[in-house]
């Protein structure tokens, strides 16, 4: 079924659908609101232009019927990042077409005075009237194949790149769910990722919907809320991204812990010891896949995979290799020394590479350039980097060098690089990935000073904290000061040699956490990385790292 589909077989059905807060409403109720929704929006909607409405909430109800709705519409929502700031989020506006955004006060203030959209309020007299006017949903169900919703993958310099997400797709994600991970109408699905993303999305809610099981709405993350939300409205199953596991088990450990409802939680990027451990404390298992908003490649784990492999591929009609970039040639599978670490890394990793096609993937919206990158001579190029064993399991090695993913957001360098860029004294900027010790990525700068500067720790934070447009998860944690930036014959940033090196070298300054200030990062610190990265078996991931 499309999503639309089986946003109407939950008619009539008076369980609890969205539990929110203290507020319940029964999936009847949902259903309600949804054709309300989609009459506003067809309403709203200039038919000679795209049928995308941005949304810019946190998780709330208001967001799930404006989904509903829009599918039953034929619309597409547009999920706008709130770690975004200003011009950043126009831009994102502009370029998937939003006839309108909506919004609610909390945020309104994150966008330009002057969007160049209209913007309507939730919480407005203005907003309840327009779904109390609105004609009755005309009830003829949309084109399987009209977007549902587009999700934003990074951003550049150029033009952000936004997947469509078809109502057909989305019902197929929501069947799989449901029957791959066993979500039964008696389950309570907890959705705390944010809606913007494919995880909260795809995986929990459109899986919730096909089953006609129960989604409890958390506004936001909480990892002290985690446990504590679960116990409150018995929650079954949840998603999330390895960061959020690594915030959950970072809580005090009480010997209740185990003392809950959860089952199954399905997600990426938690460690093997983070999986371990929480299995150990919450009595939950965490199945891990890999796969991304494109949908080109997907990767399970099996009862088989080794504790640090991600899976194998699934899907016999697809042609999923470990590719060099500069060759097409398929790379070497992987040999691996005493200690599990692999000892032959630079001719075993290479692209993770669909040389199928790319699937449900037709392109990013309005972004030629992006895509014609992706779908090359026929195979799609994930643009992550992995390598594989003799037995076919597929292995994490890192992203490409103009994308990184700190704490489940994926960004682009660039828009930072250029900030860092107006900083005073900094001459020169190049932002690139270096490995998280448990999960995902970090951000790195290499700077080159004006000349006859020293590098302020001190005010550099300080500037950088000042600066408007500076995302949520954009701060460096590492900064290393060169003389000169590195270039290749063609003067191209050479950044594989920076991030080979990554922080073991001289000049470099880091932060312990979020909060804490630049300091140098010695011999003891380097020992104290290095201890963290081997406790969450991640080792592997910087053995390659070279000092100067």
């Amino acid at each position: 079924m499309i999503l639309a589909e089986l946003l109407l077989a939950r008619r009539g059905d008076d369980r609890p659908g969205y539990l929110f807060e203290d507020n319940s409403f029964t999936w009847d109720r949902v259903v309600s609101e949804s054709e309300s929704r989609a009459a506003m929006i067809a309403g709203l909607l200039d038919p000679d232009r795209p049928p995308h409405v941005g949304v810019l909430l946190d998780n709330e109800p208001e967001y799930l019927f404006l989904l509903g709705g829009a599918a039953l519409a034929g619309a597409g929502i547009v999920g706008i990042n709130p770690t975004r700031r200003g011009e950043e989020l126009a831009r994102d506006i502009a370029h998937t077409d939003c006839q309108f955004v909506i919004t609610d006060a909390g945020h309104r203030d994150l966008l330009p005075d002057d969007p160049g959209v209209p913007v309507y309020d939730i919480g407005s007299n203005e907003y309840r009237d327009l779904i109390a006017a609105g004609p009755a949903w005309s009830g003829d169900l949309p084109d399987p194949e009209a977007i549902a919703f587009l999700m934003f993958t990074s951003g550049s310099t150029s033009a952000p790149k936004a997947v469509g997400c078809s109502n057909a797709r989305a019902g197929q994600a929501g069947e799989r769910v449901m029957v791959g991970y066993g979500v039964l109408p008696d389950d309570v699905c907890y959705l705390q990722m944010p809606l913007f993303h494919g995880n909260a999305l795809l995986a929990c809610w459109c899986g919730a919907l096909a089953a006609g099981a129960t989604v409890v709405l958390r506004r936001k993350f909480s990892a002290s809320g985690f446990l504590a939300d679960v116990r409150k409205y018995s929650c079954t199953y949840f998603t999330y991204v390895g960061r959020a596991i690594s915030y959950v088990l970072a809580q005090p450990e009480s010997p209740d812990d185990s003392d809950n409802t959860l089952r199954t939680g399905f997600g990426t990027e938690a460690s093997p010891r983070d999986r371990e451990e929480f299995e150990r404390r919450f009595g939950c298992t965490l199945v891990e896949g890999y796969g991304s908003s494109e949908s080109a490649i997907v990767i399970t784990r099996t009862p088989d995979t080794p504790a640090l492999a991600l899976g194998i591929a699934p899907d016999p009609t697809a042609d999923v290799a470990v590719i060099d970039p500069d060759t097409s040639v398929e790379c070497p599978r992987a040999r691996f020394d005493a200690d599990a670490g692999i000892s032959n890394g630079h001719e075993a990793i290479g692209e993770l590479v669909n040389r199928s096609g790319g699937g449900p993937f037709a392109g990013y919206y309005n972004n030629p350039e992006a895509t014609s990158t992706r779908l090359r001579d026929g195979w799609f190029w994930s643009g992550d980097l992995a390598y594989r064993d003799d037995d076919g399991f597929f292995y994490f090695a890192g992203r490409g060098d103009d994308r990184l993913r700190v704490d489940g957001e994926n960004f682009s360098t660039e828009p930072l690089a250029a900030l860092l860029g107006r900083l005073t004294g900094v001459a020169a900027a190049v932002v690139y990935a270096v490995p998280d010790e448990a999960t995902g990525d970090q951000v790195m700068a290499a700077l080159q000073l004006e000349p006859g500067t020293d590098f302020d720790p001190v005010r550099f934070r300080a500037e950088l904290e000042a600066q408007s447009d500076l995302g949520t998860k954009w701060a460096p944690r590492y900064i290393r000061v060169l003389d000169t930036i590195p270039v290749t014959a063609n003067h191209k940033v050479f950044k594989p040699g920076l991030r080979r090196e990554a922080f073991t070298c001289d000049r470099v300054w880091w932060r312990r956490d979020r909060d804490a200030d630049y300091a140098p990062l010695d011999a003891d610190a380097l020992g104290e990385l290095r201890a963290r990265y081997a406790a969450q078996g991640r080792a592997d991931l910087i053995a390659g790292f070279t000092a100067e």
